[in-house]
């Protein structure tokens, strides 16, 4: 079942109650956004969702409104499961915001913290337990936490925990749940195994789509320069230099997120890292630097393509394309949020041509290949970054670059 879209001028009409309206005024959320509009209803009437929306688009609190006034007579818990850490301490903020102030309990579970503080929160017996799905089953297996008192159960972010070996995690949380829970699903993209979970673990959910699946925001312009590796760097400092917002780049590795860190360091620009050998508070400081503006630009895995809240970034860089067309789909949504401009940029190889003809599919939209600039000499490596790519002199790179322009 679809549910069509509907106009809704404010949140009074949604059913919510009066307690939380007052707290979305104060927090000067005035207009629901299409999911919210939609979701929020379904939510508290019980049913089970399955949501289609675009990262930005103001999901959680589309599911945290509801669920907070659900538990409310209830009596029971709710859990949020979801893929990263940072998205974890994201969604934990936000309902925080929501249901503070109600007096709502919230006990992050998550990699990389103290397992002891976890126990302990869980020994408090929140209202809300917000996870990843590895240290919840740790939890589970150690009997620190058990769910049969879990009433309502969100999947946030569901096509990425699948694309990050999460499914088998997934399914036996959903087959330890009760029965007569409700659950929630949230994806951006809408692959083959997200239905059959749907199919196999929800009751007669309703689906409700802000936007067809894989849809990105409309106000992203996207740029492709087609770009030998030995290139890269030259064509990133370029648009470094070219655009004076902060930058958000993607590498598909971490090695390439250090050595990309490196260079841009000894570009003169403020940088931080962010990939899975970064410990919970290196990450934390990462991107709290990217937020308050003492890093202009955050060099990132795929581990940041969910769970990074940050407004007005100006430019998304895809340095190396991502393994899967979904992906790219969430890299490009950390910018362009909440109805601004944004600009995503991805460098392509000259043998890359299926990868960009399957995002072009997935996004229903033709991705505008541009003629490489003039690209900057290539600068003197310190000892210090002997990793900084390149080796060859500025004539002899650009061309080559013309060259595989044509080719392409």
């Amino acid at each position: 079942m679809t549910q069509t879209n509907q106009a809704m001028p404010d949140f009074n009409n949604l059913g919510i109650s009066q307690n939380l309206l007052a707290i979305l005024a104060e927090q000067k959320f005035t207009s629901p956004t299409p999911i919210q509009s939609r979701c929020i209803p379904a939510v508290l009437e019980g049913k089970d969702v399955v949501g289609i929306a675009q990262t930005g688009t103001g999901k959680t609190l589309a599911f945290g409104v509801p669920i907070i006034q659900r538990l409310s007579s209830l009596k029971g818990q709710g859990l949020i499961v979801l893929p990263t850490r940072e998205l974890a301490e994201q969604v934990d903020k936000v309902m925080q915001k929501l249901g503070g102030k109600l007096g709502l309990r919230t006990a992050v579970i998550i990699g990389g913290a103290r397992i002891d503080g976890q126990i302990r929160s869980l020994h408090r017996n929140p209202h809300i337990v917000i996870a990843t799905p590895g240290r919840l089953m740790d939890h589970l297996r150690q009997k620190n936490y058990s769910l049969q008192n879990v009433k309502i159960i969100v999947l946030d972010e569901a096509d990425r925990m699948l694309d990050i070996g999460f499914a088998p995690q997934i399914k036996q949380i959903l087959s330890s749940v009760s029965a007569n829970r409700q659950t929630l699903l949230f994806s951006a993209t809408m692959p083959t195994e997200i239905i059959r979970i749907a199919n196999q673990y929800m009751k007669n959910p309703v689906r409700i789509e802000a936007a067809p699946s894989g849809t990105s925001a409309a106000n992203i312009t996207h740029e492709v320069f087609i770009v030998g590796n030995e290139c890269k760097m030259q064509l990133l400092e370029k648009h470094l230099a070219d655009n004076a917002g902060t930058v958000l780049i993607f590498s598909r590795t971490k090695h390439g997120v250090k050595k990309y860190t490196r260079s841009i360091t000894a570009m003169g620009h403020s940088v931080a890292e962010i990939h899975s050998n970064r410990s919970l508070s290196q990450r934390q400081k990462a991107l709290e630097g990217f937020k308050s503006g003492k890093y202009r630009v955050l060099v990132a895995t795929d581990i940041a393509s969910r769970g990074i809240d940050v407004n007005d970034i100006s430019l998304v860089i895809n340095y190396d394309l991502p393994d899967n067309p979904e992906d790219y789909v969430h890299r490009i949504g950390r910018t362009g949020r909440a109805g601004k401009s944004g600009k995503a940029v991805s460098f392509v190889a000259p043998n890359q041509r299926g990868e960009v003809k399957q995002i072009e599919k997935l996004i229903r939209k033709q991705l505008t290949v541009i003629s490489l600039p003039v690209l900057p000499p290539r600068r003197p490596v310190p000892a210090r970054f002997s990793n900084y790519e390149g080796a060859r002199d500025f004539n002899g790179a650009n061309r080559h670059q013309f060259r595989v322009r044509r080719k392409w």
